[in-house]
């Protein structure tokens, strides 16, 4: 049987976690338009990796752009 007090700390605990970290994602998102990203060139790592693999699947493919649409 389960006791009463031990549903009610559980119950507790999860509320006062879901309350930090959504406070933390508050705080995250309010840094994020303080401070906003550069914009920043394609990683070399991730062009190699995206015209090997095309290469693969569609060969005489060239990579001529990349875009990241959001």
């Amino acid at each position: 049987m389960v006791s009463t007090e031990l549903v009610l700390i559980c119950g507790a605990a999860f509320l006062w976690v879901f309350l930090i970290l959504s406070l933390l994602a508050l705080l995250m998102r309010l840094l994020m338009r303080l401070f906003p990203g550069l914009e920043r060139a394609a990683d070399p790592a991730v062009v190699a990796a995206l015209t090997a693999v095309l290469g693969t699947l569609l060969p005489g493919t060239k990579v001529t752009k990349i875009e990241e649409k959001t």
